[in-house]
């Protein structure tokens, strides 16, 4: 399958439909139809509104999202400017359709943003247990640091099934 999908800059009145699918393809039944659900080891929502309108307005903040031909968006990812590095997260594609390329074209997007922002380093985080994540983000020039990191104890990023940490991935992309 592949889907035509252009990609932009997310404005605030993106906003709910942004919330809806970034909560559809993590948490809940509705992420099991895609690969990236998180719904076995989280509970509750990924995001809310004023969370992702605080996040979109943080100083080096970009949000991109993928946009099908019928003007909907399908897919997003989060960008935050480290100063050396760029921060990705929020990788998101709409959970029936993550076999047709999406994710690859933002993470290509996100590159390229890096590149034209002079900041050759993209860093991220994936809950250690996302073998199956990782191993995609391999295959697209990411390696483990070793570094791990703290899942965060605040509820409102969901309420834990079992303990969970993060893994730390980077690309050069000079």
């Amino acid at each position: 399958m592949n889907i035509d999908i252009s990609i932009s800059k997310v404005i605030a009145s993106d906003i709910t439909e942004l919330v809806q699918l970034v909560n559809s393809a993590y948490r809940g039944e509705s992420s099991k139809i895609g690969w990236t659900t998180e719904a076995d080891l989280l509970e509750g929502v990924r995001t809310d509104p004023n969370t992702l309108l605080d996040q979109i307005n943080q100083a080096g903040q970009t949000f991109l999202k993928a946009i099908d031909s019928s003007q909907k968006i399908v897919g997003c990812v989060s960008l935050l400017n480290k100063t050396d590095k760029l921060y990705l997260g929020m990788l998101t594609v709409q959970p029936d359709i993550q076999t047709a390329g999406i994710g690859k074209k933002l993470l290509m997007a996100a590159e390229d943003f890096a590149r034209s922002s002079h900041i050759y380093c993209i860093e991220m985080t994936v809950i250690s247990v996302r073998q199956e994540l990782i191993a995609w983000y391999q295959r697209r020039g990411y390696h483990l640091t070793g570094e791990k990191r703290a899942f965060p104890t605040d509820t409102k990023f969901g309420i834990k099934k079992q303990e969970l940490e993060f893994v730390v991935l980077e690309k050069n992309i000079a």
